[in-house]
């Protein structure tokens, strides 16, 4: 993830040189946003983990 949101920092960056009004792009908000997905993906994994671990095995095995 993170090597993707490089990659389009810098296709960004080269897409908006084409113009002739120039703003600074960097890598920053690219790696904030890579930054939360991440935090967004462990946190999720993390609750169904944690559901999971604390349900009872005997209601798992009742449905099989």
């Amino acid at each position: 993830m993170l090597v993707a949101n490089l990659i389009a920092w810098w296709l960004m960056r080269d897409w908006l040189n084409g113009f002739d009004q120039r703003i600074a792009l960097t890598p920053v908000p690219f790696l904030l946003a890579g930054g939360l997905a991440l935090g967004i993906a462990v946190a999720t994994v993390a609750g169904h983990a944690w559901r999971v671990a604390r349900t009872s095995p005997v209601k798992a095995l009742r449905y099989e």
